[in-house]
C-alpha cells in the first residue's frame, strides 16, 4: 500500500480538519454568547430609553395641568419633532398644541366619556403625526366641564436606539472574529507540534531507529508529555529490535554449529563410506540432532512465553514438586535437598518444574562437586534456591547471564551442553508467575533465588 494519507468522509456539520474544526466551534460558541450578552444589553438600554421617554411624558404633563386648570391656555404650546401636545375643550375643539400639531384635528379620539382619568395608546400614526407613537390622554375638570391633555412621543424600540443597535452588532462581531483568529492560532500552534511529531514518526524505519521526535515548547505540557512517550517507546522498540538482532544472529550461530557439524559427518561418511564407522558417525549426527532439537525447543518455549500464553495455575505442593523433580533422572554430581515440607504455592506446576530443572542443568554444568536445592516459605512468599559450589559468577554477570545465548567466558568451555536459553526461560517462568528470580550473594558459587507470591 501506499503511504498517502488516508481521508475520513466527514461525519457532522464541522469540517475534517482540527484546526478549522475548533476555530469553527469556538466561533459558534462566541457568537451565541456574545448575541445573548448583546440582547440583555439592548433590552436594558432599550428599557432605559421607555423611562426617559415616561419621564418626559410626565414632565410636560406636570408643567400643563396646572396651565390647564387655571386657564387660559395658549394657543402654541411648547413642543418639538419628539413630543407632539393637543389640549381639547368640553366640546373636542383644539384649543391649545404644539407647533406640529397647529391646525390639526385632535391625534386620538380616547379616553372616551367614562371613567379612567389616563389612558395610553400606541398609534401608528396619531392624526397630524408620522410614524407609531406613544399617546396618553389625560382628563382635567374644570368648571365648564371636562378637558383633553393630549401627550405623544415616538415610540422607543425595545433595542434603545439604532446607534447602540449597530455598536453592539459591531462589537459582537469584531470580538468573535477576534476570539476566532485566536483559537485558530493557539490550536495550529499545537498541531504544528503534532505534525513535527507525526512527519517523524512517518520517516523513522528499522535503519535509523535512534532517530526521535522533537519536544514541544515549554508551554505546551501535553504535546510535551505526547513526545516524551513516544520517544520513550521508541527507545523501548530500539532496545526490542536490537535484543532481537542479537538474538537471531545468537540463534543463528547456535542453530548453524550443529548443522554443519553433522553435514561434515554425512559428506565424509559419503565421500569414503568403506572408511567409515558408522555406528560411531550416528551417535555423533544424533548428538548434533539432539542438540539442535534442545535448541528448537528452547526457542518455541520462548516464543509462548514472549507471547503472554496463559498459565493454569493450580494450587501445588511445591515441597512434593521439587523433590519428584530430582528423583525423577540421576545427576552428574551430588544434589542435596534442603526442603521445607508443605510449601504451597498457586502456580503452573508444569512451568515451575521445566525453570527447576533449567536451574539444576545449569548448576550441574558449573559445580564442583554439589548442588543445593531448598524451599522455604515465609508470610508473604515462597522461595526455590539452587545453589552449586563452583567458581561463581561475578556481580556485573549476574543480570548478563539472563540475557538469550548468552554464556560467559570463562564458561564456554564447560557449557558446552547447554543452549543459553536455560536461564531466559527460566526468568520469563518466573516473571508470568508474578514472581522474580534474581542471582545473590554466596561463600562460593552461583545462588539463583526464585520467590513467588503466596
Amino acid at each position: 500500500m501506499d503511504n498517502v494519507p488516508r481521508r475520513y468522509s466527514r461525519a457532522g456539520p464541522f469540517p475534517n480538519s482540527i484546526r478549522s474544526r475548533r476555530s469553527l466551534q469556538f466561533c459558534v460558541v462566541a457568537a451565541l454568547v456574545f448575541i445573548g450578552a448583546g440582547v440583555l444589553f439592548l433590552m436594558f438600554t432599550g428599557n432605559k430609553d421607555a423611562q426617559a421617554t415616561r419621564a418626559r411624558i410626565t414632565h410636560a404633563v406636570e408643567g400643563l395641568l396646572p396651565v390647564i386648570r387655571e386657564g387660559p391656555v395658549p394657543a402654541v404650546l411648547p413642543g418639538g419633532d419628539d413630543l407632539a401636545i393637543q389640549v381639547l375643550d368640553p366640546r373636542g375643539r383644539t384649543v391649545g398644541a404644539s407647533p406640529r400639531l397647529l391646525g390639526h384635528p385632535p391625534m386620538a379620539a380616547f379616553p372616551a366619556t367614562g371613567h379612567p382619568v389616563h389612558a395610553e395608546q400606541v398609534l401608528c400614526p396619531p392624526a397630524g403625526l408620522r410614524g407609531c407613537m406613544i399617546v396618553d390622554s389625560y382628563k382635567v375638570d374644570r368648571p365648564d366641564g371636562v378637558w383633553l391633555l393630549h401627550v405623544a412621543v415616538p415610540q422607543s424600540p425595545w433595542y434603545g436606539s439604532t446607534t447602540v443597535l449597530a455598536f453592539v452588532a459591531g462589537a459582537s462581531l469584531l470580538v468573535t472574529a477576534a476570539v476566532a483568529a485566536g483559537t485558530f492560532r493557539l490550536v495550529n500552534r499545537d498541531m504544528t507540534a503534532i505534525d513535527a511529531i507525526r512527519e517523524e514518526l512517518a520517516e523513522i524505519n528499522a535503519a535509523d531507529l535512534d532517530r526521535r521526535v522533537p519536544l514541544a515548547a515549554p508551554n505546551q505540557e501535553e504535546i510535551s508529555l505526547l513526545a516524551v512517550t513516544v520517544n520513550d517507546t521508541l527507545d523501548r522498540l530500539e532496545q526490542a529490535y536490537n535484543q532481537l538482532r542479537r538474538f537471531t544472529a545468537d540463534a543463528s550461530h547456535d542453530l548453524r554449529s550443529p548443522l554443519t557439524a553433522v553435514r561434515t559427518r554425512l559428506e565424509d561418511a559419503l565421500a569414503y563410506p568403506q572408511d567409515t564407522d558408522w555406528p560411531e558417525m550416528t551417535a555423533a549426527v544424533l548428538a548434533g540432532v539432539d542438540r539442535l532439537q534442545a535448541i528448537v525447543t528452547d526457542l518455541l518455549t520462548l516464543a509462548r512465553l514472549d507471547a503472554r500464553a496463559p498459565l493454569t495455575p493450580e494450587r501445588t505442593d511445591l515441597t512434593r514438586l521439587v523433590d519428584t523433580e530430582l528423583d525423577r533422572r540421576p545427576r552428574r554430581v551430588a544434589v542435596v535437598k534442603d526442603l521445607q515440607p508443605d510449601v504451597v504455592a498457586d502456580c503452573d506446576p508444569l512451568r515451575i518444574a521445566r525453570l527447576l530443572i533449567n536451574l539444576v542443568d545449569n548448576a550441574e554444568r558449573h559445580a564442583a562437586s554439589r548442588v543445593t536445592v531448598s524451599v522455604r516459605a515465609d508470610e508473604s512468599a515462597v522461595t526455590l534456591e539452587v545453589l552449586d559450589d563452583g567458581a561463581g559468577i561475578a556481580a556485573e554477570d549476574r543480570e548478563v547471564v539472563f540475557t538469550r545465548f548468552a554464556r560467559l567466558d570463562a564458561a564456554r568451555n564447560r557449557d558446552a551442553g547447554g543452549t543459553g536459553l536455560g536461564l531466559a526461560i527460566a526468568r520469563e517462568i518466573a516473571e508470568a508467575h508474578g514472581g522474580t528470580l534474581t542471582i545473590r550473594d554466596s561463600d562460593r558459587g552461583a545462588r539463583f533465588v526464585l520467590r513467588l507470591p503466596r
